[in-house]
């Protein structure tokens, strides 16, 4: 087996379980935390493999063989290199600590360029600020009618209503993610697939979803459960439905990637500052310390992938070590 065909699969398998791990904990994180205690665990992981096929499967069938939705126009494909697998190994380490880093940053800097990431990097600090403000302002008006720290829906036909909005607002979510994050994993592949090596990356991610819906989320889940109400069917409808229409905002505004996970970071921060503003007993003390331990850890993430591109760009393809 050649080097390169090696480096591949390495670099593609640990890029999905990373991805998967990591990553897919925004949009399936408040559906495990709601649905758990209603549905076994394989019941969940079935209906999340079924929607991540038929997802991934149209950006196939609409994009000529491209399963990531056209996010690598502007990062063509490359030989695999080493460095380019060390970049997912890093990100699974992390993950498995519990720290919420960008994929996004991590993974595609090992391939784009210093123009391509700047680009990403001012993307996803705007995609940050409006997830933010749209949470606050969401929330605010939100907190004007229900109390989701303190009022949760026990009886009557409205908790059967928020129950299957939540099947219905994390579909759409879990989809729209998928067009935007697949792409994080996708670029260990040629830009066109045939059928019979999109069958094996259907089967590689439904195992892998199988497998964090086993693990309940795994260390990453605990970003999600720390946040107010979040078990809430209806506080998760809610957050869906937020993140969902940010991350199609941005994913029709233009082709280039961004860290989905600064996005929900982001709502998670709008939406904490919102109750807290509308909540005596929840004040800011308690807030703060949630939301400045994940930006830390966004910003820690962001400093080991600015650190991975420039190594590769200044030290190991200029003094032949990439070879």
């Amino acid at each position: 087996m050649e080097l390169t065909l090696f480096y591949t699969i390495v670099g593609f398998a640990l890029a999905g379980w990373s991805v998967i791990a990591n990553d897919s904990i925004q949009t399936l994180g408040t559906f495990i935390a709601s649905k758990q205690k209603w549905f076994k665990w394989y019941t969940l992981a079935g209906s999340a493999s079924l929607a991540m096929i038929v997802t991934v499967s149209y950006g196939w069938w609409t994009y000529d063989g491209d399963i990531s939705y056209g996010r690598l126009t502007r990062i063509p494909y490359q030989e695999i290199q080493w460095y380019h697998a060390v970049a997912p190994a890093i990100l699974l380490l992390l993950t498995r600590i519990g720290i919420p880093v960008s994929t996004t940053f991590l993974v595609l800097s090992a391939f784009a360029s210093t123009v391509v990431l700047e680009e990403m990097l001012i993307k996803s600090v705007v995609g940050y600020g409006v997830a933010t403000i749209a949470a606050y302002v969401c929330w605010i008006a939100i907190s004007k009618f229900i109390n989701e720290k303190f009022d949760e829906i026990t009886t009557g036909w409205k908790i059967a209503f928020w129950r299957n909005a939540v099947w219905v607002t994390a579909a759409f979510l879990w989809a729209t993610w998928l067009m935007h994050d697949v792409a994080n994993i996708a670029v260990y592949l040629p830009r066109q697939l045939d059928a019979s090596l999109l069958a094996i990356v259907l089967i590689y991610f439904s195992i892998l979803i199988f497998y964090i819906f086993y693990i309940h989320g795994g260390p990453i889940q605990k970003v999600v459960l720390d946040k107010t109400g979040t078990r809430y069917a209806r506080s998760a409808t809610i957050i869906n439905i937020i993140y969902a229409i940010v991350l199609y905002y941005f994913r029709e505004l233009n082709d280039l990637p961004m860290s989905t996970t600064w996005v929900f970071v982001g709502l998670l921060c709008g939406r904490e500052l919102a109750i807290s503003t509308m909540n005596k007993e929840y004040k800011f003390k308690y807030v703060f310390p949630l939301i400045g331990k994940d930006f830390v850890k966004m910003i820690f993430g962001l400093s080991v992938s600015v650190g991975i591109v420039l190594a590769i760009h200044y030290i190991i393809i200029p003094s032949g070590f990439g070879l």
